[in-house]
């Protein structure tokens, strides 16, 4: 690779058609702050700002067709993963990750809709358990999610911090457990752990409702690891970033739902 040459992150994920979530949002984040976006189409949906009107998993196959492709010619530093919609994509993708082992994976565990209903059946969410998260540099769960995964449920400070060491006791490198559920006043709290240190990024509590904010802070952490920052780092850097393009962000659809502006947000040369 040239020095002129961006590194390569890879998006595994579901395509959003209404190109505000998932991988089209994966990849603005990547081009955003100058890396080279691959992508891997694990799920495909008919949506748009309203929501989903219906869900197409490809065969695992074609899943695999297109992640050896990526990693047979790219130098890939970071794997950014999304909605992985059944435990056998689960497995499909773990399998690969395992042969290649990328610097980086940054796993966004996309398991309860907006409206707070179960994306994974309990197949897959045992599969990530066991298979995708001891594989993951960082996971970067909601409340509801990490609630999932631990199975117990946090509702305050200390519970955030006992479900983070559990999920770092599953295997995961660090946890990113963001705080747009918990109710904690005016303001946002993020929580980062990793089994040595912890911090907290805080933000003010928008009045937005907004859409794809998951997927774009997961991709902006994968992109700024590629860019060099450390993992405790690169949380704070992909948060400001979201943070950002919330501020400028826009309604495209007819619905009131805010996409990000990830141009306007993108990190300064």
């Amino acid at each position: 690779m040239s020095p002129t040459t961006p590194a390569s992150a890879l998006t595994i994920a579901g395509s959003d058609s209404g190109g505000g979530a998932g991988i089209q949002a994966d990849l603005k984040a990547f081009a955003a702050h100058r890396v080279h976006g691959l992508s891997a189409i694990a799920a495909l949906t008919a949506q748009n700002t309203r929501g989903v009107t219906a869900v197409h998993v490809p065969p695992v196959a074609f899943l695999r067709a297109q992640l050896d492709a990526c990693f047979d010619d790219f130098d890939i530093h970071a794997v950014k993963l999304g909605m992985l919609a059944n435990a056998e994509v689960i497995h499909t993708v773990a399998d690969v990750l395992e042969q290649r082992r990328p610097a980086h994976v940054v796993l966004d565990p996309v398991m309860v809709a907006t409206s707070g209903a179960r994306l994974l059946e309990d197949s897959a969410l045992q599969a990530m358990r066991e298979r995708l998260i001891p594989l993951a540099t960082l996971i970067t769960p909601n409340t509801p999610e990490a609630e999932l995964l631990v199975g117990r449920s946090i509702g305050n400070a200390d519970h955030a911090e006992q479900a983070a060491a559990a999920l770092l006791d599953m295997g995961a490198g660090a946890v990113l457990l963001k705080g747009g559920h918990l109710h904690e006043g005016n303001r946002v709290i993020d929580r980062y752990f990793d089994g040595v240190s912890s911090e907290e990024f805080i933000h003010a509590r928008l009045p937005l409702d907004a859409h794809g904010t998951g997927c774009t802070l997961a991709s902006a952490i994968a992109a700024q690891l590629c860019n060099g920052l450390s993992l405790a780092n690169a949380c704070e850097a992909g948060i400001d970033y979201v943070a950002r393009g919330l501020q400028q962000g826009y309604t495209p659809g007819r619905s009131e739902v805010l996409v990000l502006d990830h141009f306007g947000a993108a990190p300064h040369a």
